[in-house]
């Protein structure tokens, strides 16, 4: 196996707030061990440009309290084909890198994966406001994203019970409903729209409210996940059904912005520093994870064959609390 001397750390994907702490630790914890460290910026892509510079201490200093990340991000057509695979392996040769590590979700693990049948070792952190990485429980940028949408509840709240309205809020996540989900219980909304699970709009949003307006209540929410979509039109269909003024909200890339929890930067620490002493104990092309609340990690074509559902307890718990 051959020795590990210089390590590349990019970002890859969506945003996520937490990813920066990711890198520090990263570079910090490399430096810790002899590695030399390289800053890729704007992801795959700006792997293929030889986009990238060392990194130091200091160069990773006063950014684990900024949201975004200060390596970039950007989609790489190129990256997608076999032949930008290989040419990222070249251009990794050139600088001398002999191990990857990538931050970012599902799509960029899949990306480490092609470059690392190639013989290129990577290691990836889950970072994704969607917490939709089947080999871990928890995902970086997660906890922040739900405090962001929580803040727009309770301002969304004032107005509503202000007017008497239904407020119908989307926020994102196109193929997982965790935001939603968990959302819905925190801001005890009367019904939670997921792409996991099937829905009928009049039993699972209208007669909700409507039983809610027989107890007295003078606002109502429901939470819609991206990847369910049609807020604005599910709005004016429950103005429709029940005389109720309903206004739509769609959040968008609010939520993935703003500085991270102070979990997200503790967990973003934790992953990145694994990472690099995975890498110093001679371990190979792993996916870093959170599981039973400890940091773990799996074999990288392992981590990409999970599945990974709902929690149907959760489920079942935000349609009790509805009541």
């Amino acid at each position: 196996m051959s020795e590990i001397k210089t390590i590349g750390v990019l970002t890859s994907g969506g945003d996520a707030p937490g990813m920066n702490a990711a890198v520090r630790a990263v570079v910090r914890t490399g430096i810790y061990y002899g590695f030399k460290v390289l800053g890729i910026r704007k992801g795959y892509e700006g792997l293929l440009n030889g986009d990238m510079e060392e990194m130091t201490l200091r160069s990773v200093g006063d950014i684990i309290h900024r949201g975004g990340t200060i390596l970039q991000t950007a989609r790489s057509a190129e990256f997608n084909t076999e032949a930008g695979v290989k040419k990222a392996i070249s251009i990794a040769k050139v600088f001398g890198i002999d191990a990857l590590i990538v931050i970012g979700g599902d799509g960029s693990y899949r990306g480490a994966r092609d470059l690392s049948n190639l013989g290129l070792t990577t290691m990836c952190i889950p970072g994704t406001i969607d917490n939709d990485i089947a080999s871990t429980e928890y995902t970086i940028g997660f906890d922040t994203a739900l405090n962001t949408v929580q803040d727009a509840i309770d301002k969304i709240r004032d107005t509503a019970y202000s007017h008497e309205r239904c407020s119908v809020l989307e926020v994102m996540g196109r193929r997982a409903g965790y935001i939603a989900l968990n959302v819905a219980i925190s801001g005890g909304a009367e019904a939670a729209i997921l792409p996991e699970k099937e829905f009928d709009i009049d039993r699972d949003i209208i007669k909700p409210i409507i039983e809610g307006r027989n107890r007295g209540k003078k606002h109502y929410l429901v939470i819609i996940a991206e990847g369910v979509g049609g807020a604005v039109e599910i709005a004016k269909y429950i103005e429709e059904k029940t005389d109720i003024k309903t206004r739509a909200t769609i959040l968008g890339h609010i939520q993935r912005g703003g500085s991270p929890t102070v979990y997200d930067r503790v967990m973003a620490s934790r992953m990145g520093a694994h990472a690099v002493q995975l890498l110093k104990d001679g371990f190979r092309n792993r996916v870093v994870s959170l599981q039973n609340g400890a940091i773990t990690d799996f074999e990288i074509n392992e981590a990409l064959s999970m599945k990974k559902s709902i929690d149907e307890k959760m489920v079942e718990l935000n349609k009790i609390l509805a009541l």
